[in-house]
């Protein structure tokens, strides 16, 4: 039904090996979610890291055309990419929920939220810093053409590390643009993980799987009211980005819906063999994010309600077939593999990269492909080398040593 693995080692074979048996222990221990993996999904978080990209290239060119007068700002290709963002949180709350739910007699909330850290923490400094290296090499230069003192970038830099967001116009809103986290935009949806895993440990596990059920349904009420009513006058579910009171209570709603649903999904999962899934689930998504700009209609956000009938149906539909499938050769086991194991550093890596690119399309006055292909291609694979790099020398590595002396 699944192909079951542990995360990055096969204790089986480990244990053959004589040699090798203290480094299972401390693997198990530090990886300690030894729980079969879903392989397929660990391929489609890193197929939905991937598009993030593609969705934050297009961002690019339209916001270039915004600062030079082209244009509205409007994304108009690959519009509904940072959707992708509502998939990890449906995978979040399927894995967690999955991983966790029978555990709760062996584990204590302090060592849920050891692990959690464990896992998301060091990455997270990692893409604080990357994102100051790259502010720095900027110039430190706002997008009004000022520039922020140094103090200002280390004071942001310690804050990103504590997921401590700025309010719109502080000092350490280093850009100026009013991002919670201005060295790397996308940790907001980091700082709602955070939050996510509270509320779980401390609440939603607790909840018996028809109570669940319940919370999802009205989740989806005031998700359909706030984002289909389009009361952030957004026009697209996109919010939570920086800290005022509709993106605050727009990005709680734009977790905790997902979250729920995909613990929802955990509960109830039923396996059926799926051939090709993989595959399949990479083009809807693709698919989904592609679709056209819808615009609005009176107070209703047409591009909304097609955005929120993603989350609610489409994204469940394709974790269950992800969750369903299983990797038919050795080529589509490595594919998903790689992308399982880079979508999060690539996820925390690739924005700082993104500033640079956004600066050199403003400065050239470049506002599509037609103007520059080779750019967002580079763009890419740097990216995805950093991403790499960070995986294999740093955050492999730190996550054994945290565990080593933090998981008993």
């Amino acid at each position: 039904m699944f192909s079951p693995f542990l995360h990055k080692y096969d204790v089986q074979n480990q244990l053959s090996q004589p040699n090798t048996m203290k480094q299972t222990t401390t693997t198990l221990r530090n990886f300690a979610d030894t729980k079969p993996h879903y392989q397929l999904l660990d391929g489609l978080r890193g197929v939905a890291a991937l598009l993030v990209i593609v969705y934050h290239i297009f961002e690019g060119f339209a916001f270039s055309g915004s600062m030079n007068g082209v244009g509205n700002g409007l994304i108009t290709t690959f519009n509904h990419g940072h959707t992708a963002v509502d998939f990890f949180f449906i995978l979040s709350g399927f894995v967690i929920s999955y991983a966790y739910d029978d555990r709760w007699g062996r584990l204590s909330v302090g060592g849920f939220f050891k692990r959690r850290l464990i896992r998301l923490q060091p990455m997270l400094v990692m893409g604080a810093t990357v994102g100051a290296i790259s502010f720095l090499v900027s110039g430190c230069l706002r997008w009004d053409g000022t520039t922020t003192p140094v103090g200002w970038v280390m004071v942001a830099l310690c804050m990103m590390i504590f997921m401590i967001p700025a309010t719109p116009g502080v000092g350490y809103d280093v850009r100026g643009y009013g991002e919670m986290f201005s060295l790397n935009g996308p940790a907001w949806s980091l700082f709602f993980e955070y939050i996510g895993n509270i509320v779980y440990a401390l609440f939603i596990r607790r909840l018996s799987t028809k109570k669940l059920a319940c919370l999802t349904g009205l989740l989806a009420l005031l998700h359909v009211w706030f984002f289909g009513g389009n009361v952030s006058e957004y026009n697209s579910v996109g919010v939570g980005w920086t800290l005022d009171t509709v993106n605050f209570f727009g990005g709680m709603l734009r977790m905790l819906f997902p979250f729920t649903m995909g613990m929802l999904l955990a509960r109830t999962f039923k396996p059926r063999k799926i051939k090709g899934a993989f595959w399949l689930c990479s083009a809807m998504l693709i698919a989904i994010f592609a679709v056209p700009y819808l615009g609005d209609a009176g107070k209703i956000s047409l591009n909304s309600l097609y955005e929120v009938a993603c989350i609610a149906f489409v994204f469940p539909l394709i974790v269950w077939l992800g969750a369903c499938g299983a990797a038919e050769n050795k080529a589509t086991e490595r594919i998903n593999k790689f992308l399982g194991e880079i979508s999060y550093p690539l996820y925390i890596i690739h924005y700082p990269v993104m500033y640079l690119f956004y600066m050199w399309l403003i400065n050239n006055q470049y506002y599509g492909l037609k103007d520059t292909i080779l750019a967002p291609a580079l763009v890419i694979v740097v990216s995805v080398a950093m991403a790499y790099a960070a995986l294999k020398l740093y955050d492999e590595p730190v996550r054994r040593w945290l565990s080593k002396k933090l998981i008993k």
